[in-house]
């Protein structure tokens, strides 16, 4: 998930980070070329080009299914009964983007099992670095965390071919996460402004490890790292990779803002 600038919506309320990253994203996006511009059947005629997009469905599921299970365990620490409705909401719809991810992956003929196994030490890893001590923080990682994770996948999909693009744009959509976390944590600080300094040293540390993280995934399959630096599709050359990182960086600093930590 983009984050920019926060500008009002037409209707007159205040539009969440999310909303207006994705509207100014899609104003100035130019027209799609080359991989970006086929659909997946010709796109998948590159037997190297389909490795890497079944390694990124993997990647994607895994993250996916991980959320879920995470989001279901943090509901246990919420602390009213509608928190806790409300987490377990987000968790069943972090559950279906999982459904949906793995029916593509069948759909092309790969086993969604095995896409998902290269990841799963990388992605429990960073959870288990990242165990939220309470009830706050877990709403922080939820928001920032998995929103720096959103940031790369949405960098990477603009050079899928469309069919794979839509599909990974479409699970990359907010569960409400943002507006509920915002105001959670906005609420907390207000009670107890001593809680931000806490939240906000949490939140860099989640950035670190999110950086850290994806840079692993990456780097460990082939596949993967090759279509990312250009070698396959329309990747990056590390020139972009280096914007890349730069822009999630951005993105990271207006999250914060909003949520009323210091970046």
């Amino acid at each position: 998930m983009r984050f920019m600038t926060t500008p009002d919506n037409a209707s007159g309320t205040p539009a969440t980070p999310d909303e207006s990253a994705t509207e100014t994203a899609a104003d100035a996006a130019p027209a799609p070329t080359g991989i970006a511009a086929q659909d997946w059947a010709q796109a998948a005629t590159d037997p190297q080009y389909r490795a890497a997009v079944v390694d990124l469905l993997g990647a994607l599921a895994y993250g996916e299914l991980a959320a879920f299970e995470r989001l279901a365990e943090d509901a246990k620490l919420a602390p009213t009964l509608v928190d806790k409705s409300e987490l377990a909401k987000m968790a069943s719809a972090e559950f279906h983007h999982f459904e949906q991810i793995r029916d593509r992956l069948t759909e092309i003929g790969a086993d969604a099992t095995q896409a998902m196994e290269p990841f799963v030490a990388a992605l429990d890893g960073f959870h288990k670095q990242t165990a939220p001590s309470d009830w706050l923080e877990g709403l922080v990682k939820a928001y920032v965390g998995d929103s720096i994770a959103s940031d790369f996948y949405r960098e990477v999909a603009a050079r899928l071919d469309s069919d794979t693009r839509k599909l990974v744009l479409a699970v990359l959509d907010d569960t409400g996460h943002a507006s509920f976390a915002i105001e959670k944590v906005r609420a907390a600080i207000d009670a107890e402004p001593r809680v931000g300094g806490r939240l906000a040293l949490w939140a860099r540390r989640l950035m670190g490890e999110a950086l850290s993280q994806s840079q692993r995934v990456v780097a460990d399959r082939d596949a993967l790292s090759t279509m990312l630096v250009g070698g396959v599709a329309d990747g990056f050359d590390l020139a972009e990779v280096g914007r890349m990182f730069s822009r999630i960086t951005e993105a990271h600093t207006k999250r914060m803002a909003a949520l009323g930590l210091a970046a």
